[in-house]
């Protein structure tokens, strides 16, 4: 299976004088990427995937960042935007300079506007632009500046800390979707995006189980082509569309990042019958499976 990291379950001991003990209890970290190939080397230096959410700013470096089987190159002032879920691996020279910046959503999302930060702001949950960006350099002042304050802040246990904590966190996103936006505009605000919000967030939760429109409908507490069509109308796919989109992600991930067989990986998505699985995962791909894993190790060495 591909290693799945949560937030919490990389707090170092404090017995460590090197390291600066965290709050286990608080679901924000900042590090260095020094920091990290220092101590965390190990769990990172495979394909994983993470519970939370993570920006990696790479101030100066060269080397490839493997996201969900796309790779981007890493350079000088680049923000990489990762959604929780999405295998990846950032391979980086020993050189490399930056910081990376993980929260959960329940961290941000106190109020409704911080959490349109995280699904309407276009950083994360959208397939329209890449997930990493070059830092205009009229930003890169200010979010160093921001950067120092959310490392001060998290490295000490000041009065009020978390509430600072996401104050800075909040702003960095804002500027951070303010140059994405640039780039590829996200869709204006629906009056229905509440609904969409939750329709994703419960389908990335519960893919392998529920795979019907009817199912989200129901635990939603609106109609499957009320469902369908405000879905389409924010995201330009109807509620089907992303089920069956999300099912195939997780079948291409575990087919190029584990050893698991079809058999196995059908019945880890739900698939009663193998065979179906077979068809779903060649309609959805172009290659039968067997197929699709001999391409993937050519492609990426997997």
């Amino acid at each position: 299976m591909i290693r799945t990291i949560d937030l919490t379950s990389q707090f170092t001991s404090a017995t460590d004088p090197d390291i600066v003990q965290v709050d286990s209890l608080l679901p924000f970290e900042i590090r260095t990427l020094e920091w990290v190939r220092t101590h965390r080397w190990p769990q990172h230096s495979v394909p994983h995937r993470h519970t939370y959410f993570e920006i990696v700013w790479v101030t100066e470096g060269r080397g490839d960042h493997l996201i969900d089987l796309d790779k981007y190159p890493i350079a000088d002032q680049t923000i990489h935007c990762l959604t929780p879920g999405q295998v990846h691996l950032f391979q980086a020279d020993e050189g490399a300079r930056g910081y990376v910046i993980a929260f959960t959503a329940e961290f941000l999302s106190r109020t409704e506007d911080n959490h349109d930060l995280l699904f309407h702001s276009g950083l994360f949950y959208n397939a329209s632009h890449d997930p990493v960006g070059a830092v205009d350099a009229a930003l890169r002042e200010e979010i160093q500046l921001l950067v120092n304050k959310l490392q001060q802040e998290f490295e000490n246990y000041f009065l009020m800390r978390s509430e600072l904590l996401r104050g800075f966190l909040k702003i960095l996103l804002i500027y951070l979707a303010r140059q994405f936006e640039q780039v590829s505009p996200a869709p204006e605000k629906q009056p229905q995006a509440g609904l969409v919000t939750r329709f994703l967030a419960l389908l990335d939760r519960q893919f392998a189980t529920k795979k019907m429109v009817a199912d989200y409908a129901r635990a939603l507490c609106v109609t499957p082509n009320y469902l369908n069509e405000i879905v389409k109308k924010s995201s330009g796919l109807p509620a089907s569309e992303h089920i069956k989109q999300r099912i195939l992600l997780e079948a291409k991930r575990q087919a190029s990042y584990t050893q698991g067989s079809m058999k196995q990986i059908a019945y880890n998505l739900g698939f009663e019958d193998a065979a179906h699985f077979s068809k779903f995962f060649k309609n959805g791909t172009g290659s039968s499976f067997t197929d699709y894993k001999k391409e993937v190790a050519c492609q990426y060495g997997t």
